[in-house]
């Protein structure tokens, strides 16, 4: 018999992963970050049987292992204005095309008017006139504070009556308020949170984002952050790319026992998650007031230990030196990079380190905007995050962070959407989304604009038609 291995939103059979929100689609279970699986059978006819925790009961039916990949269409997307691939150096646009699914897969791409040749549809084949719009890969938020407690709207009145962040910072504010409000939050209060933050993202076209922990610095805490996020990732259409964040400032009952919470992160937290498989990133923030470099690199020392990647918040207010840091560790990105150096510049061009730039904590701390020119100048791979968090970016739009981007930061139109797409993708891995060939993950995004460079101009509006997310419909406006 079959072993059919459950646990929480996904089964494992024959070695292969079959998580809940594909089995039944985002459309059922429509998002909801606790409804996890209680028992999953499956029949001799390869049809899975779900109960789920609120007692629904359903049949999914689950492809025999050696089944060859499909070639008929389960999604055709017709009468595109403009596709942009992301391929080669450019966004590769084409024009008046159709792109083929079949389940989770892109098949292929191909002129409009050859589509039911190359792509023959069948009966159950979803036909969607995309009315000349623009399609382009699903966009990815490589900078992402998805769970956490509370809010900071009175300190964003602070701020908004002089007072700097680090100010606010060095007298008990900021990250250290939400730290409080989030040890107090119960799991399925930041479950819901996180999940409300994720369907934001969703909205504006996002598919993928890496997410961190970073607002419990406590080890049982930050466990639980990366459980949460687990938890709701395994329901929810967009998918999270999970980083733990324990060096994210520290902690007051460590005051004055710095070494000891350096210990905690790099002994007892980086261990754990990466041994429950919670985290595949490891990230510090290395800022006056934060963490130092050395203090960072013993964190990092201990991760790669563990095989965990690194991302790094670096030179956001001041130069601290994080960027080379992370260059030298061959770290996957180095993100804000305000106040970098052109030194550190090469050094991470040299080392191939992707520079995560976050216009919207730029613009909300009243910083220098990020030298993206001089950064693309000395060769090194840009991408665009949100930096999604209740304090300095509250803000679900990678769209905007786009016009930002080309109005203050000197990005071209075509470089901003590399940015929010195949680099940010690449930042975090993965090649399988990003950008449109056959054989990527089917995650697509329909804007109702006549042509791509129109989603940064007219900033402020959501332009988003439809999400598709692994072949899915998952949002229509």
């Amino acid at each position: 018999m079959t072993e059919v291995i459950h646990h929480g939103g996904a089964v494992k059979i024959e070695g292969q992963i079959h998580r809940l929100k594909d089995l039944l689609g985002p459309d059922v279970i429509g998002g909801q970050p606790l409804v996890r699986i209680s028992r999953a059978h499956l029949s001799s006819s390869n049809r899975l049987e779900l109960t789920l925790t609120d007692g629904s009961a359903y049949l999914a039916q689950i492809p025999a292992a050696s089944e060859a990949c499909p070639t008929t269409p389960d999604l055709l997307l017709r009468n595109i204005g403009q596709l942009l691939t992301m391929e080669g150096s450019g966004v590769g646009m084409q024009e008046h095309v159709a792109v083929a699914c079949s389940g989770s897969t892109l098949l292929g791409i191909c002129p409009d008017d050859r589509v039911e040749q190359q792509f023959p549809p069948a009966l159950h084949t979803r036909i969607i006139d995309a009315d000349g719009g623009v399609l382009t890969p699903g966009l990815v938020d490589p900078h992402t504070h998805p769970v956490f407690g509370g809010q900071r709207c009175v300190e964003f009145g602070m701020k908004a009556e002089g007072r700097s962040y680090l100010e606010i910072h060095k007298a008990g504010g900021g990250i250290l308020s939400t730290v409080q409000a989030t040890r107090q939050a119960s799991f399925d209060e930041l479950a819901r949170r996180c999940a409300s933050n994720l369907s934001r993202l969703l909205a504006w076209g996002v598919t993928t984002i890496e997410g961190k922990s970073g607002y419990a610095l406590e080890l049982d805490g930050e466990i639980r952050l990366l459980e949460v996020l687990r938890t709701v990732s395994e329901c929810h259409p967009v998918d999270v790319v999970p980083t733990l964040l324990g060096a994210h400032t520290l902690p007051e009952e460590y005051s004055g026992r710095r070494a000891d919470y350096v210990a905690l992160v790099a002994e007892q937290m980086v261990p754990r998650a990466a041994a429950l498989g919670l985290a595949r990133f490891c990230d510090a923030y290395c800022e006056d007031g934060a963490f130092t470099v050395d203090e960072v690199r013993l964190i990092f020392q201990a991760a790669r230990r563990c095989n965990l990647g690194l991302r790094l918040h670096a030179e956001q207010f001041t130069d601290q030196g994080g960027a080379s840091l992370a260059a030298a560790l061959q770290a996957a990105s180095a993100d804000h990079l305000e106040a970098i150096s052109p030194a550190a510049m090469q050094h991470m061009a040299r080392a191939g380190t992707t520079a995560v730039l976050l216009p919207g904590a730029a613009l909300s701390c009243r910083c220098p905007w990020p030298p993206a020119r001089q950064l693309m100048d000395a060769g090194v791979t840009l991408a665009l995050g949100t930096d999604l968090n209740p304090g300095t970016s509250m803000t679900a739009s990678l769209p905007l962070m786009m016009s930002l981007a080309c109005m203050q930061m000197q990005l071209s139109v075509e470089q901003a959407w590399r940015a929010v797409t195949v680099n940010a993708a690449r930042s975090l891995g993965r090649t399988d989304v990003g950008r449109l060939a056959a054989g990527c993950q089917a995650d697509l995004v329909l804007f109702h604009v006549p042509d791509y460079r129109y989603v940064p101009y007219h900033f402020g509006e959501n332009h988003v038609g439809m999400v598709i997310k692994r072949g899915r419909v998952v949002l229509t406006r």
